[in-house]
């Protein structure tokens, strides 16, 4: 077992998100996190009395929580907004806030039933803190110095993520981001392409997308303990693979652990 897949099984769980009492908790941390710990603007607490944040695309969302193993706390969320079951050609939100350019994407060739938007990716504040900044237990535990043991939070929501693509027959992801976090994933071999300017989206944040299938072929070459983790070492698959290599696939799937 490689380090990082080792930290993640010791620090984290996915949890996915399938009954009214876990999609409450969904709500009360992006409550937590994007009202009170005012993440991003546009969030404020006076619109969410009930201590929920939550709006009409978790009606037709994949949601998961990360579980910090030993406090048993949630330290983190992402949905999938997934194809409006009704009409797969429905807008996502991204299409709604942010200007596409053609010369970066053509959205008539999107498979728009395997193409789902990344949305409410959040880790409480204590968890993306290093030594010094939070007393709290699940930070101390995740680093040793200055040098993390596990090597960014946001990987351990990438493998919910992947999970859930899997679930879903999900290939392709759309996401509204703030730059400096596709910078942030870009030494893992996660970053996304670009498609069109900034909009003044909870802040300034552009609209990308990435090709999960190529993404996780990249990943296989030049970053195998990523890959490792957030496959599970193959178990979790999405589609084949183009080149020749010792896992390929011809279905999507995933490993019920």
């Amino acid at each position: 077992m490689n380090d990082v897949v080792a930290a993640f099984n010791e620090y984290f769980e996915i949890i996915h998100v399938d009954s009214p009492e876990l999609l409450r908790d969904v709500f009360r941390l992006r409550y937590q996190v994007l009202c009170i710990e005012q993440r991003l603007p546009g969030f404020d607490v006076s619109c969410y009395p009930e201590g929920y944040e939550r709006d009409s695309y978790d009606d037709h969302s994949s949601h998961i929580l990360l579980q910090h193993r030993s406090s048993g706390d949630y330290v983190g969320t992402a949905r999938l907004i997934l194809p409006d079951p009704v009409n797969a050609e429905k807008p996502f939100p991204i299409e709604q806030h942010t200007r596409f350019d053609p010369a970066l994407i053509d959205v008539d060739a999107l498979p728009r039933r395997n193409t789902a938007e990344i949305s409410r990716l959040l880790i409480v504040r204590r968890l993306r803190q290093r030594r010094g900044d939070s007393e709290k237990k699940p930070q101390r535990e995740l680093v040793e110095g200055n040098k993390r043991r596990f090597p960014h939070p946001i990987l351990a929501l990438v493998v919910g993520i992947i999970q859930m693509s899997a679930q879903h027959n999900i290939t392709h992801c759309l996401s509204v981001m703030d730059p400096s976090l596709n910078r942030l994933l870009a030494p893992y071999g996660l970053q996304f392409d670009a498609i069109g300017p900034l909009a003044d989206y909870h802040g300034p944040r552009r609209p990308y997308i990435i090709d999960l299938i190529k993404m996780l072929e990249t990943i296989y070459v030049n970053n195998s303990e990523v890959w490792e983790l957030i496959t599970n070492y193959g178990s979790v698959r999405l589609g084949p693979l183009k080149h020749t290599c010792e896992i390929s696939s011809l279905e999507i799937s995933i490993a019920r652990l």
